[in-house]
């Protein structure tokens, strides 16, 4: 049998998109019935960490952050050394884990690994703001470790005032396993203290969404006004301030409103009031 191999070829000047269509097979191969496209994602590993060790660098800490957005509570900072020996399996960002897993991962990091937390209050968030108040938290987490690193990660672009080398991962708990541990230690740690905070200001929920800016949350600040926990300069908690307890509101002086202006002049001065100026 003698196949035209012609039909195969382009003809000469044909577009390209044409001639990518005749290269193309007449149907494409189907997925699998019920199999959808399904993008992994890599967990953190121990690689940075490894490579530093190999170095002599040792020890060498993980840090980050939990509660930066929510409009109540603290912003919890943990630090973490973990032992190269004994790394509890499963490790990864926070946000990628459900609460069970994270209890159960707190409770093996803690177990295995030097940790150390630190806490900034709604206080000092409302007095430094909520940039500085996080990396003042990360840095004393840092600082609280029980043996100094020489060597830290923290998660973020901002890099700490530290003693040691410090090195600023974006993404970090996703991509550092010692910053991924630590986003676990800071994140269980600010949970159980929102929800022994709801025991006190029943009716915020916070046991709930932990103090995020919620539908549920909004309403409550709505209804009842913040708490002393609650942060003052958040846009909807300065608003439930104002609305409830409008007496500790500062009124705002309008420097564009022009009232009751004098003009004194001298004896012998002319103004010369001409169409023309």
């Amino acid at each position: 049998m003698i196949r035209d191999k012609s039909a195969r070829k382009p003809a000469k000047g044909a577009p390209k998109e044409d001639a990518a269509k005749q290269a193309a097979p007449a149907k494409a191969a189907k997925a699998p019935a019920g199999k959808k496209g399904v993008i992994a994602i890599a967990p953190p590993s121990f690689r940075r960490e490894r490579a530093l060790i190999k170095r002599g660098v040792w020890p060498v800490a993980g840090c980050d952050e939990a509660g930066r957005g929510p409009l109540a509570g603290p912003v919890v900072a943990a630090a973490v050394i973990l032992d190269p020996d004994r790394i509890p399996r499963g490790i990864d960002d926070s946000k990628r884990l459900t609460a069970e897993e994270r209890e159960r991962l707190f409770d093996k990091i803690c177990a295995t690994a030097q940790v150390s937390v630190a806490v900034a209050s709604p206080a000092r968030i409302d007095r430094d703001n909520i940039l500085r108040a996080s990396l003042w938290a990360l840095k004393r987490a840092v600082v609280a470790l029980p043996q100094p690193p020489q060597h830290v990660f923290v998660d973020g672009r901002d890099r700490l005032d530290t003693a040691c080398d410090c090195e600023a991962v974006i993404g970090g708990d996703g991509i550092v396993l010692s910053i991924a541990a630590a986003s676990i230690v800071a994140k269980v740690t600010r949970d159980r203290l929102m929800c022994a905070l709801a025991q006190d200001c029943p009716g915020y929920g916070f046991e709930q969404h932990k103090g995020y800016a919620v539908p549920e949350h909004l309403d409550a600040l709505d209804r009842l006004g913040p708490t002393v926990h609650h942060r003052s300069f958040f846009a909807p908690v300065a608003a439930a301030r104002a609305k409830h307890m409008p007496w500790t509101v500062e009124p705002v002086q309008d420097l564009f409103s022009v009232t009751d202006v004098e003009v004194q002049l001298e004896a012998g001065v002319e103004i010369d009031a001409s169409p023309g100026l």
